[in-house]
């Protein structure tokens, strides 16, 4: 059986295990700016603190790089920080997003709590806080948006509605809407977390629901090579190696996440919808066969739809849905590519 401590990180995970640091002569800037915002869902126009990082070789072109729901700016660890930032093997000196060629900015995802009384926030509005702080900084082009998971959303969101703002998209484990699939999944997650807050357990909602959203992150491959052996009968009933699996990242993710941001960005990917033909900037699809909350059709239909020109890279991945987590290795290439 796996030991549960040494859980991987999952698509919506924000922090992994402790890994080198922004080096100290490259520029860094992790602070927040405040914007004007009109919210999809709210009545009025707001101001917004948008907390970022933005980090790398001074002057140079800017990458924006997002992850999953709980990816925070914290892409890569800066110096003299010991947490390793959710995206440490691929962002940093030397890397394939090299922090030597480019300065990566990344911010926290806002929520209807940030948007003065919006009943939602949309994959538009982080599109659009990101527009506004490139501007606030004085970036006056992106060199690239790389967007993994519901960051693969927000950047073709960006990427539709700031047109000029951005040369090139890379977008993995992203589409233009949800599979109504997934939003069927997600949908039962935040029942429980909803059930769990109504009947006074909602630490306990929000760890099952977690649970449930592990077995959609990860493939079946995965699953069934590390998870063979016989249950253990312990505290009165069988326990499955797989359970003990689930518990912990259950507990690890009630640590380091909010109920109300967990709901509310949950509802964000599945309120998220594009037109493909709305994007002319150019594109790098990345797709992995074993996901099964972004399936390779969906892609192929992006890539079919999209008004600029579309390549679809596809990686072979035990790992689902979180491969752009797993393969760093063998995302390098496709990246540096990407990015020339």
């Amino acid at each position: 059986m796996s030991n549960p401590s040494q859980a991987l990180a999952s698509s919506d995970a924000s922090h992994c295990p402790v890994a080198a640091a922004v080096r100290p002569d490259l520029t860094t800037q992790r602070s927040s700016r405040r914007i004007t915002l009109s919210p999809k869902y709210g009545q009025r126009a707001c101001e917004v603190d948008v907390r970022y990082t933005w980090c790398g070789a001074p002057d140079a072109p800017t990458v924006i790089v997002q992850g999953g729901i709980s990816a925070t700016r914290d892409v890569v660890a800066l110096d003299g920080e010991e947490a390793a930032g959710w995206w440490q093997d691929t962002v940093g000196a030397g890397k394939p997003v090299d922090l030597e060629r480019y300065r990566v900015l990344c911010i926290d995802w806002l929520t209807p709590a940030d948007l003065d009384g919006a009943s939602a926030v949309s994959s538009e509005d982080q599109a659009d806080a990101l527009a506004s702080l490139v501007d606030a900084l004085g970036i006056v082009r992106v060199h690239a948006f790389i967007g993994s998971s519901y960051g693969a959303m927000t950047g073709l969101a960006f990427a539709a509605r700031h047109p000029y703002a951005v040369d090139r998209l890379v977008l993995l484990a992203g589409a233009h809407r949800p599979h109504p699939l997934a939003t069927a999944q997600r949908s039962v997650q935040r029942g429980i977390v909803r059930l769990g807050q109504s009947s006074g357990q909602p630490e306990q909602a929000l760890a099952l629901a977690r649970q449930l959203a592990m077995t959609t992150y990860r493939g079946s491959e995965e699953f069934s090579r590390r998870f063979t052996a016989a249950p253990e009968f312990r505290d009165g009933r069988f326990h499955f190696p797989v359970e003990d699996y689930l518990e912990h990242a259950g507990r690890r993710f009630v640590e380091r996440f909010d109920i109300e941001r967990y709901l509310s960005l949950s509802e964000s990917i599945d309120l998220h919808d594009v037109k493909p033909e709305q994007v002319a900037t150019p594109a790098t699809l990345i797709g992995f066969p074993s996901d099964r909350l972004v399936p390779l059709s969906d892609l192929c239909e992006l890539q079919r739809r999209l008004h600029g020109s579309a390549t679809l890279e596809v990686l072979e991945s035990p790992y689902g849905h979180d491969a752009f987590l797993k393969e760093a290795d063998r995302l390098a290439p496709l990246l540096r590519e990407a990015l020339a």
